[in-house]
C-alpha cells in the first residue's frame, strides 16, 4: 500500500493511507485550529486519527519527527521505504506471555481471569519471519537492531533473525532490580536481543552487557525505563538519525527517541497503547512551552 504522503511548506510529512488521517505538530508557529478541531490532540484521538508530532531540531535546521500511527505493525512496515532507518528499538508482545497468563502467573493480557482490564493481544511467532523480513529491508546499511524478549522467544527469534540476514551479537541482561512473578526462581532480568545488519561499531565500548533500570510499576502492561531505551539509542545512532518502534506500546522507544535528539515513527495495534503513547509525547516540556500549528490532513479529512 502506497502511503499518503502530505506537505506543510517546504516540508514532506510520510502519512498513513488516505483512509485515515493524521495531525503535525511543529515548534515556533501561532496555534491554528478549526472549531471542529478546537478539542486538539485528543478529540482527534477519540476520531481514531493518527498522530505525527514534531519539532525544529538544532542539527543544521534540520526536522526531528516524532510519528505516531494506530496499525499492524507488519502491515505498517510494509509502507516504509527500502533502507529508510537508522535503528529499530521494539519490545514485541511475544507468544510465551499467553502460555504464563493461561497458567495464571501473568495477568498482563487481555480478557485475564485475575484482571478485569483488557491488555496486548500477543504477537504470534508464525509472524516473526516476516516482521524481521520487513526490519532487514527498512533498516539501512551497517545499523543495529535491538528486541526486548523472554528466554523462550529468544530461541525463537534469534535463528529467524539470522536467516533474513541479520548478525546475531549477544543477549544483553535487562536488570530489573525489583523481583517479578514466577514460581521457579522469580524473574528479576528480560533480555533484549542485539543484531546488526552490516558492521557499525557502538559508541562506548565500555558499556557492559548487563543493563541496571528498575522496572516500572503501575504502568502500562511491560512498559521500559526510558533511560534503559535512551542506552540503546545512543550506542547505536547518531543525533538526527529515526528509530522505528513497530510496538510502540506506551511510546517509550518514540519518547527517549526525542529526548536525545532523534527523529521516532512507531505504531501500535492497541487503541489504548495509542492513545497514551500520544498524551506521554504532548506532555513533554517542548510541547508546554512552545506554540504549535495543527494540521489536519485535508484529503483524509473529507471522509468525516
Amino acid at each position: 500500500m502506497v502511503a499518503n504522503m502530505s506537505t506543510t511548506g517546504t516540508q514532506t510529512i510520510l502519512g498513513p493511507p488516505t483512509s485515515e488521517r493524521h495531525i503535525h505538530i511543529q515548534r515556533g508557529r501561532k496555534a491554528t485550529v478549526s472549531p471542529a478541531e478546537e478539542g486538539g490532540i485528543q478529540t482527534l484521538l477519540a476520531r481514531g486519527c493518527a498522530v505525527v508530532l514534531g519539532r525544529l531540531g538544532s542539527m543544521g535546521g534540520d526536522m526531528l519527527e516524532t510519528k505516531l500511527y494506530l496499525a499492524d505493525a507488519v502491515d505498517w512496515l510494509k509502507q516504509l521505504p527500502d533502507k529508510s532507518v537508522d535503528l529499530v528499538v521494539t519490545d514485541p508482545p511475544y507468544e510465551s506471555l499467553e502460555k504464563y497468563r493461561v497458567i495464571g502467573t501473568t495477568t498482563r493480557l487481555k480478557h485475564s481471569k485475575s484482571s478485569s482490564n483488557d491488555w496486548f493481544a500477543i504477537f504470534p511467532n508464525d509472524r516473526f519471519e516476516e516482521l524481521l523480513g520487513e526490519l532487514y529491508r527498512t533498516l539501512k546499511d551497517n545499523t543495529h537492531c535491538y528486541i526486548f524478549c523472554d528466554q523462550e522467544t529468544m530461541f525463537v527469534l534469534k535463528p529467524i533473525a539470522e536467516k533474513v540476514g541479520f548478525r546475531f551479537w549477544k543477549p544483553i541482561v535487562w536488570d530489573k532490580i525489583a523481583i517479578g512473578m514466577g514460581y521457579h526462581y522469580r524473574a528479576r532480568y528480560e533480555f533484549v536481543l542485539f543484531f546488526e545488519k552490516g558492521k557499525r561499531k557502538l559508541k562506548n565500548l565500555g558499556v557492559p552487557d548487563v543493563l541496571t533500570a528498575k522496572r516500572i510499576r503501575n504502568g502500562f502492561p511491560t512498559q521500559k525505563p526510558v533511560e534503559l531505551v535512551e542506552i540503546l539509542i545512543s550506542q547505536s545512532s547518531e543525533p538526527g538519525d529515526t528509530v522505528v518502534d513497530p510496538f510502540a506500546g506506551s511510546g517509550t522507544t518514540l519518547l527517549a527517541s526525542r529526548r536525545i535528539g532523534r527523529s521516532a515513527w512507531g505504531t501500535d495495534i492497541s487503541a489504548s497503547a495509542y492513545s497514551l503513547s500520544a498524551e506521554r509525547l504532548a506532555k513533554e516540556d517542548y510541547w508546554k512551552t512552545e506554540i504549535a500549528q495543527i494540521y489536519v490532513d485535508k484529503k483524509a479529512s473529507k471522509s468525516d
